[in-house]
């Protein structure tokens, strides 16, 4: 039931069906992140040049704090309820993170069966990751490929954002190991005694 080819749009009537009886759409995977794209666009309406919006682990920087400093948004340890992995530097970006740890229940052996579905399977991903945090200009962007990423897993996930010139991201596998692409070296500072691997 899994085919985007059989979602239907019509831009004349602006209206959009699925082929299938059965298939429905989730915008799940987007809508946050569409959602603060248009916060975006308000505040720069109204003239206002710095401002900070949080749509449950959807963020978005407009410009710098009043004060001048980066806006700093922390970054949720996946395994550590109430805990930071570290804090993220930002100016005009949208942070986003995708993760097991929010809504999932543990099955009777003590699985984690978490919300974000491998479209191949049609149960939780499975991909050696825990968490990903998106950074992008975007929101919209962030959210979709932080999702994505997930599903993929690190190595093919992080070979797709080498395609979205100025998205960088930081993943936590299931082990614990944090990694995040080079253009976050200078602005990601990791909590005091974890270790960050930096991926070319």
């Amino acid at each position: 039931m899994v085919n985007y080819h059989d979602l239907l749009l019509d831009p004349e009537k602006r209206s959009a069906g699925l082929r299938r009886v059965g298939q429905s759409l989730d915008l799940g995977g987007i809508g946050k992140g569409f959602a603060g794209d248009k916060f975006l666009q308000i505040f720069k309406k109204y003239g206002i040049s710095s401002a900070y919006t949080n749509i449950g682990g959807n963020v978005m920087a407009l410009g710098k704090k009043p004060d001048g400093s980066f806006w700093r948004i922390g970054i949720q340890h996946p395994r550590e309820e109430k805990s930071l992995i570290g804090l993220v530097s930002v100016e005009d970006k949208a942070v986003v993170t995708s993760g097991d740890y929010q809504r999932y229940f543990l099955g009777s052996t003590g699985k984690r069966y978490h919300h974000i579905l491998d479209p191949a399977t049609g149960y939780p991903a499975e991909s050696g990751l825990v968490s990903v945090t998106v950074v992008a200009d975007s929101s919209t962007t962030a959210d979709v490929l932080s999702t994505i990423v997930f599903v993929a897993g690190r190595e093919k996930g992080l070979e797709l954002l080498r395609g979205f010139r100025g998205t960088e991201a930081i993943l936590v596998e299931l082990d614990l190991q944090i990694y995040i692409t080079t253009g976050l070296e200078k602005y990601f500072q990791a909590r005091e005694g974890i270790r960050v691997n930096v991926f070319n």
